[in-house]
């Protein structure tokens, strides 16, 4: 058996060699990044940490293309063949068997989300994969790609996917938005009318604090509505509206997820507001990972008594 120096292999990231082994075929950072489901800013990062291990540029960008370094040929060969083989011993062919895994998902989501899905998911998976968790963390629009990227998530449910490519997106539903007030201290009758809708105090959920789409739809009609708070998360406006002659206006699953056993009402919003597409997302190299294929099914079904068929459902 040869000599390996474990303690010199623990010192260095086997990922890099991957990253360069991705440059190598693709001669693109663009494209390896899409390769790897990285962003370009990692795997430019982690090029960077290639050459100053290598004291070599490695890959040399002329007309458009990553071009390798004499020493980046050499390299190459190598790399390939240890790799194929690491990956040889390593590979597992094991099917998911929820009743036997003790797998915990990680799931990004924001509380809307939570509220209308968690609970149900939750049950559901207690009852097919009896070994297995959920851990649910605060994600949005503006933070799921960095959490994808970091492998802080490896699922998250938004309205609307981000652009980038080494993201893969699914379509699971669709919802809308409904007020939600408490009766006994809020006079409503539904319908509710624009002009009684105005004359209420308000409460904004909204990820800014300032403005939501209440006010961007009133603004289009020369309206303004008066706000009594703003928050920034769904699961406290019941608190915020019960007792008061409030009302908030939030998605329609947070809303008949928050009105269940807890004496609030739910109606219609005056203004038109539309719909939008809710989406699962995952890292595109996870595309053969059978257990979130699993999760993502379980997230499917539980979302059919919550929310409406999207294009994507």
């Amino acid at each position: 058996m040869h000599n390996i120096n474990l303690v010199n292999i623990k010192r260095m990231d086997l990922n890099l060699a991957t990253v360069f082994l991705a440059v190598w075929q693709e001669r693109s950072v663009t494209r390896a990044g899409v390769r790897l489901a990285l962003s370009q800013a990692a795997v430019s990062s982690a090029l960077n940490r290639l050459r100053r291990m290598t004291h070599d540029p490695l890959f040399v960008r002329i007309q458009g293309e990553m071009v390798p370094t004499p020493h980046a040929q050499t390299m190459a060969p190598a790399i390939e063949e240890h790799l194929g083989g690491l990956a040889s011993c390593l590979q597992r062919e094991d099917a998911f068997d929820p009743a036997r895994s003790h797998r915990r998902f990680v799931i990004g989501a924001s509380d809307d989300y939570e509220l209308a899905l968690g609970p149900a998911l939750v049950q559901r998976v207690a009852s097919l994969a009896p070994r297995a968790a959920i851990t649910f963390r605060q994600t949005n629009q503006y933070l799921v790609e960095r959490m994808l990227d970091e492998r802080a998530i490896e699922l998250a449910i938004v309205a609307k996917p981000p652009a980038a490519r080494w993201i893969a997106a699914q379509g699971i539903g669709s919802s809308g938005y409904a007020c939600l007030f408490d009766p006994r201290h809020c006079k409503v009758e539904p319908p509710l009318s624009v002009a009684r809708f105005l004359s209420l105090p308000h409460v904004l959920i909204s990820y800014s604090g300032q403005t939501g789409a209440v006010d961007d739809a009133l603004r289009r009609l020369g309206q303004r509505r008066t706000v009594l708070t703003s928050l920034t998360h769904f699961a406290s406006v019941a608190q915020f509206l019960r007792g008061t002659g409030a009302i908030a206006t939030l998605p329609a699953h947070a809303a008949a997820a928050l009105a269940r056993g807890s004496g609030l009402r739910t109606c219609d919003v005056p203004v038109e507001l539309g719909s939008y597409e809710v989406h699962v997302l995952t890292r595109r190299d996870a595309a053969n990972d059978q257990g979130l294929a699993w999760l993502t099914e379980q997230l499917r079904i539980c979302s059919r008594s919550v929310l409406g068929e999207g294009a994507g459902a």
